[in-house]
């Protein structure tokens, strides 16, 4: 069959199941679960696999799940992945209101988008004439949140590193696999929908922050205590001193939360904790500027006589799509969306775990513009399902089509152009430095 024949057959499998697809994404919706927590969400994507014929592997980074579906041959192997947890936005509508959890970051639609292509493959027979297997993995755990939680995982053994995707390249999910495939929902004004290919991302290194001072009672003794909250302050001001120093291309962030700012009002804090993330474009400025930042935050401790304890964590490296995989890509998106709602993004300075999978293998991440509001906020909608549960999934099923027809020759030199960054224990490696402060 030629590959435009398998191309018609997918994507009117995928329109004939848009209820079933729609069913998944709505029921996920419904009960949203923060990271290495999604095991409702996890049960939910292996009882449709298995409606789908297929053996699961659970247990993946604590929750995740995927099954192989394969082809006539096994010469390479194609990853679509989705995301299984949401964030936290208590003022969402949907929100859950014991954890706050709500996917208004869109991760509902990449777990359809991965089941619809999973759907159509096995409804239309389109592995039987592929030189491929695809493997469909639902993964944990990609908002790097809740940081002491994570840690306290990984201080146990449970974890070795915070983020869904590091975890799973530590465990061995990724060792096999040869080209990485995902969507994500993002916002846009226009009544057709917008297909960004995906540009580049930002990395991270997540920090713990804790500052130690001396209790005393605030108003009758405030000369015998040492403010740990006014230490923490005073980080965070000489951080926002040296802003000016960050290049603009090198599109650093900083953005901290007080976990805990003291316990009673009348006696001065000793105890303060705080969280965040250092964000660069790329590993050199990520380094230099994270030293930065943490002499700043260790002199704000200095400056009122406390002391300051810092932890950085491994966090997520830049996204470097592969080019030569976003041109097949793009012209699976030109041809549904047209050419004037297809188009390569700015830079991005939020972060995915995506990016770490990107200096392994070859990795395309393309943003569906189908909602409207804000992501991650309480306004967040889709509002063109047409575009999440239709067009999307039919944009990547075709790509993975190009991919894998034909003795899988395109995956084949794609795979033969990539040059990785790291192998899974040089990744390890440099990971677990950052974790030990070198």
């Amino acid at each position: 069959m030629s590959k435009e024949d398998l191309k018609r057959r997918v994507c009117e499998a995928i329109r004939a199941r848009r209820a079933d697809i729609k069913a998944v994404a709505e029921s996920v919706f419904a009960e949203p679960e923060l990271g290495f927590k999604e095991t409702k969400t996890s049960d939910k994507i292996k009882a449709e696999f298995e409606k789908l014929g297929l053996s699961c592997e659970t247990g993946w980074g604590i929750t995740g799940v995927r099954a192989r579906m394969k082809g006539k041959k096994s010469k390479k192997t194609v990853a679509l992945l989705g995301e299984l947890d949401a964030i936290i936005c208590r003022d969402h509508p949907h929100a859950d209101p014991k954890t706050g959890a709500a996917h208004c970051c869109g991760h509902h639609v990449q777990l359809a988008n991965m089941l619809a292509v999973g759907m159509a493959f096995k409804d239309a027979g389109i592995m039987d004439e592929l030189d491929g297997d695809l493997m469909l993995f639902a993964v944990p755990a990609e908002e790097y949140v809740e940081i002491d939680f994570r840690n306290g995982l990984r201080e146990k053994g449970d974890l070795r590193y915070l983020g869904g995707k590091q975890q799973l390249i530590a465990e061995g999910a990724f060792d096999g696999i040869d080209i990485a495939m995902q969507m994500h929902a993002n916002i846009t004004n226009d009544p057709h929908g917008f297909y960004d290919l995906g540009g580049s991302c930002n990395g991270f290194v997540g920090k713990l922050m804790t500052y130690r001072g001396r209790a005393a009672h605030a108003a009758g003794a405030p000369d015998k205590g040492i403010n740990a909250l006014n230490a923490a302050m005073m980080g965070v001001m000489g951080v926002n001193a040296i802003r000016e120093r960050f290049r603009e291309d090198d599109f650093v962030r900083f953005h901290p939360i007080i976990n805990s700012g003291g316990d009673l009002v009348n006696v001065i804090p000793d105890y303060v904790t705080m969280e965040s993330y250092t964000r660069a474009a790329n590993v050199d400025a990520l380094l230099r500027y994270n030293t930065d930042i943490n002499r700043a935050l260790r002199a704000g401790a200095d400056a009122v006589g406390a002391t300051c304890e810092l932890q950085d964590l491994p966090g997520y490296l830049p996204l470097r799509p592969d080019e030569n995989l976003r041109n097949v890509l793009r012209d699976n998106a030109v041809a549904l969306f047209g050419e004037e709602h297809v188009a390569v993004g700015a830079h991005n300075a939020g972060s995915t775990e995506m990016g770490d999978v990107s200096h392994l293998i070859p990795v395309v991440h393309p943003w569906v513009g189908c909602a409207k509001g804000v992501l991650h906020g309480a306004n967040f909608v889709l509002d063109n399902e047409e575009v999440a549960y239709e067009k999307s999934p039919e944009v990547l099923a075709m790509t993975i089509i190009d991919l894998l027809y034909d003795d899988a020759k395109k995956a084949e030199e794609i795979c033969a152009n990539f040059k990785p960054v790291f192998t899974k224990e040089t990744y390890c490696e440099f990971q677990d430095k950052i974790a030990s402060g070198q």
